[in-house]
């Protein structure tokens, strides 16, 4: 009877101690708690860029992506961010995709610019820089170092 008591407790406490990391991580990953206003930005490549992709400033999450269309007539990518109200953005801000690491994972970075008027909730952040395609970079360069290679081998030196 003891033993069955020690294993009902110990249960217990793994199915405790599973739920505060669930209650953790719900916490962690919710984005900006509060109010919230939306901003659009037109980017010209969102690879990596998903509805819930992260907005940040410094580092720091400050809000979500929310929506992503194609605009038809000029073929840009309209992403609609949700940002935290207690964030007041001037109008000359930028926002550029970045990696997060090499092995993927990006997120929309906002760089805060020094207008003293503030972005209101709906306005568009003019200044944007799409996505870097890191294989393709890293295809072109393996590419052009092989064939400078090959090359230089056949270069008459310099009097």
């Amino acid at each position: 009877m003891r033993g069955h008591v020690a294993e009902a407790l110990a249960g217990l406490a793994v199915v405790l101690l599973a739920l505060a990391f669930l209650a953790f991580a719900w916490s962690r990953t919710t984005g900006p708690a509060g109010a919230a206003y939306t901003l659009t930005a037109r980017f010209p490549n969102v690879a990596g860029v998903s509805v819930g992709t992260d907005v940040r400033v410094a580092g720091l999450k400050v809000g979500e992506v929310t929506a992503q269309s194609l605009d038809p007539s000029t073929y840009e990518a309209i992403v609609t961010l949700k940002v935290a109200d207690s964030l007041r953005l001037p109008v000359d801000s930028s926002a550029a995709i970045t990696s997060e690491s090499l092995l993927g994972g990006s997120y929309i970075a906002l760089l805060p610019g020094g207008e003293p008027d503030m972005l209101k909730a709906g306005d568009e952040i003019l200044e944007t820089q799409g996505a870097t395609d890191l294989l393709g970079l890293v295809g072109a360069f393996i590419n052009r170092s092989g064939t400078a290679g090959e090359g230089a081998a056949d270069t008459p030196a310099a009097p």
